[in-house]
C-alpha cells in the first residue's frame, strides 16, 4: 500500500500525483542532526525547496512537535504542521530523511527515518494514515532505514501494494 492508496482516483491520475508528492529530490540519505528540531527543520526545508510550502510551515511543524510527539514507532517520526498550518500548504508533499545514527525524539525514542508531510485539505490525514500503516511493518521500515539508494525508499513508499 503506497502513500496515496487511500485516494479514490483513476490509476493514471494516481500515478501522476504520486510522482509529484514524493520525488528523489525530497529524499536525503545518510543525514545527521543534533536534535529533533534540526531534523524537523531539515525535512521542512525539503518541502520548501520542492515548492510544497513556504518557510512559515516549518515553524508550524516545530509547534506541532512541542504539543505532541510525531514519533510513530519502529524508528520513524512523521512531523507535520498544526491545523492552522493548512493555510500555508501550496500542494501536498512528502520528504524523507534517513538518519543512520538516529535522532532522539524524546522518551528514548530514536528516529532513523523522519518523514515530513504537508497535505492539502483532507489529503493530510490520508497521507498520515497511510504512512503510519506502511511504517507499522517493521521489516519494510528496516529496509528503508538501511537503504543505500533513494529508489528503495521510493519503491517502499510509493508501492501500490505491500
Amino acid at each position: 500500500m503506497g502513500i496515496l492508496n487511500f485516494f479514490k482516483e483513476k490509476k493514471k491520475e494516481k500515478k501522476e500525483k504520486l510522482d509529484k508528492v514524493l520525488t528523489k529530490d525530497t529524499i536525503v540519505l545518510g543525514a545527521e542532526a543534533e536534535n529533533k528540531t534540526e531534523a524537523i527543520e531539515m525535512g521542512g526545508q525539503l518541502l520548501v525547496d520542492g515548492g510544497y510550502v513556504p518557510s512559515e510551515y516549518i515553524e508550524e511543524m516545530k509547534e506541532r512537535e512541542e504539543k505532541v510527539s510525531t514519533y510513530m514507532g519502529n524508528g520513524v517520526a512523521i512531523p507535520h504542521g498544526t491545523a492552522d498550518a493548512k493555510k500555508y500548504i501550496n500542494k501536498s508533499g512528502v520528504s524523507v530523511i534517513q538518519f543512520p545514527d538516529g535522532v532522539d525524539f524524546g522518551d528514548g525514542n530514536m528516529a532513523y527515518l523522519v518523514i515530513s508531510i504537508a497535505g492539502e485539505g483532507d489529503q493530510h490525514l490520508k497521507i498520515l494514515q497511510n504512512l503510519a500503516t506502511i511504517c507499522q511493518d517493521e521489516d519494510e521500515t528496516k529496509k528503508m532505514i538501511k537503504a543505500d539508494s533513494k529508489e528503495i525508499i521510493c519503491e517502499k513508499l510509493l508501492a501500490e501494494e505491500v
